[in-house]
């Protein structure tokens, strides 16, 4: 398949595990198969938890697994003039508020148990007086892409939104509804950028054809087809591979402090028993 270009984009805030040794087979793999390409991408827009060391490891583990990628590698920390630029164009537009509520407030507000990211949460901009009293207290706030704009601004295309999904039958199209997300955060006060716009923007720069990602991101990427269709970027074929999951029926993590591809290369383990480890069953 001509000019067929997808990447592998971990955040750098700890070692990789098994779960994103699947990740980036699933996505070398597609490549090899398509004759395409694959970028590394470093996702540390998050600076709060995001290490040098940990970028240094995610190289050392990908080369020793034997994956290896083309051009330089895109560390988003480095362009985050290029996401205020986005931002700028969103808030120009209407589409985008600061929202002062903290994610505690919100989830007070919420039935039990409810999610504030998956909740449909919406708000609305204060008035201009009380926005200007909050900065001036130096208040804490989240750039939040207000949906009602957004559906009004895409208007008929709202009801046609979707995204392309690349499947063992050939590509389908697949409808995309991000209502159940309400109002999605794009950045934060002191945080650049979300995940979705950087991770949107990006792949437009960079010309990806193809998105190779786990079930896990499946919901989400009808934000993505948000964002693409606000901003006129081009769409990539998108690819879901199946998770990891542990014991507990619940996938691999960092966070759930999984064991490290460096922990079992020290123990004398090769990059053919992590495959046969992470092999479909």
């Amino acid at each position: 398949m001509p000019d067929y270009i997808t990447r592998f984009a971990p955040s750098p805030t700890g070692r990789l595990h098994l779960g994103h040794a699947v990740s980036a087979f699933n996505v070398w793999a597609a490549a090899a198969e398509a004759g395409g390409r694959v970028y590394l991408r470093i996702e540390d827009i998050d600076q709060t938890r995001c290490r040098p060391e940990y970028e240094a490891g995610i190289v050392e583990d990908l080369c020793w697994l034997g994956l290896s990628w083309e051009g330089l590698v895109r560390r988003q920390s480095d362009h985050f003039s290029d996401y205020r630029a986005a931002l700028d164009t969103l808030q120009a537009r209407g589409l985008i508020y600061r929202c002062f509520r903290t994610r505690r407030e919100i989830a007070a507000s919420l039935p039990a148990g409810a999610d504030p990211d998956e909740a449909g949460f919406v708000s609305r901009p204060l008035s201009p007086f009380d926005e200007a009293e909050r900065l001036s207290h130096n208040a804490a706030f989240a750039w939040r892409l207000s949906l009602e704009a957004a559906r009004s601004a895409l208007g008929a295309r709202w009801e046609t939104l979707s995204y392309q999904e690349q499947t063992a039958g050939g590509v389908r199209r697949v409808p995309a509804d991000p209502s159940r997300f309400g109002d999605v955060v794009l950045a934060r006060k002191d945080t650049p950028a979300s995940y979705h716009l950087a991770c949107c923007h990006d792949d437009a720069l960079q010309s990806i054809s193809h998105v190779v990602r786990g079930e896990d991101l499946r919901a989400v990427t009808a934000i993505h087809a948000m964002l693409q269709a606000l901003m006129g970027w081009p769409q990539p074929v998108y690819r879901f591979h199946p998770l990891l999951l542990g014991a507990d029926g619940k996938k691999l993590s960092k966070r759930n402090a999984d064991k490290s591809l460096a922990e079992y290369r020290a123990e004398g383990m090769t990059p053919e028993d992590i495959r046969a480890m992470t092999a479909p069953a």
